[in-house]
């Protein structure tokens, strides 16, 4: 090896170091949100969604659990048990996961993507039209419409 060859080398590791240490460090505040455990207190409801954007049109089973203290949960599923969306949420916190939510997301729910919101949003339709045996909402480019 030659003098200026050794800095060279030395430059890279660091370089890759650095990367290493940048890239890895990353952390978040939002995974350590502790959601409350669903209880035979909560409200239950099942039917069907039909769900609608601007690139899809979906309709399948959902299931819904809500706590009177503001606690809620709603699973969408096609046919055969798939999960297309799953959301947990509290009064300023959310978490959804599935196909539908793309890579999921989770945080403060004023801070949702605009994708998103529509299916926070529901919480408070679906909740406070407990005794509606069709709920519709509309959200941007979503509509949903649940049948109970």
């Amino acid at each position: 090896m030659t003098s200026s060859t050794i800095p060279r080398i030395a430059g890279f590791f660091w370089l890759c170091t650095m990367l290493v240490a940048f890239t890895s460090c990353q952390t978040t505040t939002t995974s350590s949100h502790q959601f409350a455990a669903p209880s035979p207190a909560w409200s239950t409801k099942t039917g069907q969604l039909a769900y609608t954007d601007q690139k899809v049109s979906l309709i399948g089973e959902v299931l819904v659990r809500y706590s009177k203290q503001g606690e809620f949960e709603l699973t969408f599923t096609k046919a055969g048990g798939i999960t297309l969306l799953s959301l947990r949420q509290d009064a300023g916190f959310g978490k959804v996961e599935g196909p539908l939510a793309r890579r999921g997301w989770s945080g403060p729910i004023g801070e949702a993507p605009a994708s998103l919101r529509g299916w926070f949003e529901l919480r408070d339709k679906i909740v406070n039209g407990r005794k509606s045996a069709t709920i519709r909402h509309d959200a941007g480019q979503q509509t949903f419409t649940l049948r109970f």
